[in-house]
């Protein structure tokens, strides 16, 4: 069974907790299995690469290494704030997300 994440690929979150607190980023890779998101330009990692081919250099690359899920909370696109999401069911029975916040009952 797959865990369900409250944050979904394309969102933009802010960091809660860890070296990049307060960083806000777009999530570019969910992993629901492991319960990590990638988010870009946040938790950058150096890693060392062995040239592949003949004439192929090698070196030492900056990449974004994953994180917990829980360390990320989600910012509203509509008021700008991190807020936790809530599941509104419409008329027609699609379920969407909106903003927690009192001022912004907007859907994602």
């Amino acid at each position: 069974m797959k865990n369900k994440l409250h944050v979904k690929t394309g969102d933009t979150v802010i960091v809660l907790s860890g070296k990049d607190k307060g960083k806000k980023g777009k999530v570019l890779e969910v992993s629901t299995k492991e319960s990590k998101v990638i988010v870009e330009n946040i938790n950058i990692a150096k890693k060392h690469l062995k040239p592949q081919r003949m004439g192929q250099a090698g070196g030492i690359v900056k990449v974004e290494a994953p994180l917990y899920a829980c360390k990320v909370m989600a910012v509203c696109p509509k008021c700008g704030k991190p807020t936790r999401l809530a599941h509104k069911i419409e008329a027609n029975g699609e379920k969407s997300r909106v903003c927690k916040h009192t001022d912004c009952q907007k859907e994602y």
